[in-house]
């Protein structure tokens, strides 16, 4: 099982919010897709958090709203596609972005603390475990 890692506000958003677009420069590799993956919680916050379109400022996260988990494992989401922006995906799309279709999100009701990196990346085989374990106890 692969991990993406996300910066705050928005994985939070992810998996505790309504966000289920993730926006990338690069497209969802093709062999993911269908996929469940981990959502990783970065350790650093995006700098400029820029709301997509017309997402509510109460929904962009990092003001109270969502944990704001750190460095940590929050949840566990399918990839189910992927396609560049056509002025969709509202209120969470970025124009000129790849959209990442995410559903079935589980947030974990206990964060697992990770070291992330950059693109898709493995996690230790006890992480991964240890989040199926949560995934399948919480109900969708």
């Amino acid at each position: 099982m692969r991990a993406l890692t996300i910066r705050q506000p928005w994985a939070d958003a992810i998996a505790h919010g309504t966000k289920r677009t993730e926006n990338r420069s690069w497209p969802a590799p093709a062999k993911h897709i269908g996929t469940r993956i981990l959502i990783h919680a970065a350790a650093a916050e995006d700098r400029k958090p820029r709301p997509s379109r017309d997402v509510p400022r109460d929904l962009t996260g990092g003001f109270g709203i969502w944990p704001d988990t750190r460095s940590a494992i929050i949840a566990v989401a399918t990839l189910v596609g992927c396609h560049f922006d056509t002025g969709c995906c509202t209120p969470w799309g970025m124009d000129g972005y790849f959209h990442w279709e995410l559903t079935d999100v589980t947030a974990l009701p206990e964060p697992l603390p990770a070291k992330g990196a950059l693109g898709f990346w493995t996690p230790h085989e006890d992480i991964v475990n240890a989040a199926l374990r949560q995934d399948t106890a919480v109900a969708w």
